[in-house]
């Protein structure tokens, strides 16, 4: 197959659907398929030789790689390197995703899972790779996610939706207090990869929170904070995966722990008994099933002491370097990192 990969974009996670990008471009290769890879913002100029000169095959010995940074990317400073310029499909992108067989998204976060650049792709009737776009949106927007959740009898920690730039601070800061207290997880409301997330253990803490978050988006999630151990569970081909046990060294499952070696200890197939491992694949798969999502997804949980599982959140498009967590899952299956992103582009939107 001719498949063009798009990764980048100004999203928060941009470093890591670079990443992600690279090495599933570098899989589809060795698979031996015609791979490009883009960054859907930046774009590229197409050269003399045509679209077709893009394409990598196994016999051009070439390997794209990319580092995840510590830090999240400077969004403002891609934009100006870029001549601020609005439109998020860059030049060239197109061109290349017409001219393949199926466009694998690597993106992570805003457009990329939003259903965006799905509504796009639909009405031009390219195929690609994930969920539609109804299920982004629905998996996106966190407070979206936990109604449908809540209908569907689905555990999920309480909340409230608050926009600080627009409510009185101080009735915002007593209806949190009132409603949800301490601790609490304060969080942008369509952001992913923990980015602008807070732990809030008094009040004191609460407008620092609030202010990080509201560095991201203007709407902002708070929720009780559940603790207990963290699990994840991949769905593939509508089938649960084995869960996956995140233990990080130090601190919570945040940006720096999530992409840098070392900061976390994950644990496939999670110790969990075969009961409770069952129940855990029957909830996830129901969130699949309630958010509409397509051929994969990763859904998170947090176990509390009484043993019951709370749904954080699910991702549509989440990490795929060959260490992310669906992958290590697919792995514990017999499923190796290059035939897991040969069958997600074979089974496209």
């Amino acid at each position: 197959m001719k498949i063009t990969v798009l990764a980048g974009g100004l999203s928060p996670e941009r470093d890591v659907s670079l990443s992600s990008g690279s090495l599933i471009a570098n899989a589809l290769i060795d698979k031996g398929h015609q791979v490009a890879l883009i960054d859907v913002y930046e774009g590229l100029s197409i050269p003399g030789e045509g679209v077709a000169s893009l394409f990598y095959t196994a016999a051009d010995g070439h390997q794209f790689s990319y580092k995840v940074p510590e830090k999240e990317p400077d969004l403002d400073d891609i934009r100006r390197k870029n001549g601020n310029r609005r439109e998020l499909v860059g030049p060239g992108v197109l061109d290349l995703c017409r001219a393949s067989d199926v466009v694998f998204l690597a993106l992570h976060g805003a457009m990329g899972e939003n259903g965006q650049i799905q509504a796009f792709f639909d009405v031009l009737g390219i195929p690609y790779t994930g969920s539609g776009y109804a299920g982004c949106l629905l998996a996106m927007d966190k407070d979206v996610t936990k109604r449908l959740l809540v209908r569907d009898g689905i555990p999920t920690a309480d909340w409230v939706l608050v926009q600080p730039d627009r409510e009185d601070r101080h009735t915002m800061l007593e209806r949190i207090r009132m409603e949800i207290g301490f601790p609490c997880v304060v969080k942008p409301l369509s952001c992913g990869s923990s980015v602008g997330v807070s732990m809030v253990t008094a009040y004191e803490e609460l407008e620092k929170a609030l202010d990080a978050a509201s560095l991201w988006e203007s709407r902002i999630l708070v929720e009780k904070k559940i603790t207990g151990r963290e699990f994840s569970i991949g769905i593939f081909l509508d089938r649960a995966l084995p869960s996956i046990e995140i233990i990080p060294v130090q601190g919570f499952y945040d940006y720096a722990n999530k992409y840098q070696g070392g900061r976390s200890r994950e644990i496939c197939p999670a110790d969990l008994p075969p009961q409770e491992e069952s129940a855990l694949a029957t909830l996830a798969l129901s969130v699949h099933r309630c958010l509409q999502l397509g051929s994969y997804s990763r859904i998170d949980f947090i176990r509390d002491d009484k043993g019951v599982f709370w749904c954080l959140e699910a991702n549509t498009l989440p990490g795929m370097t060959p260490t992310s967590l669906l992958p290590q899952e697919a792995r514990a299956t017999g499923i190796s990192y290059g035939d897991l992103c040969e069958a997600i582009a074979a089974h496209p939107v």
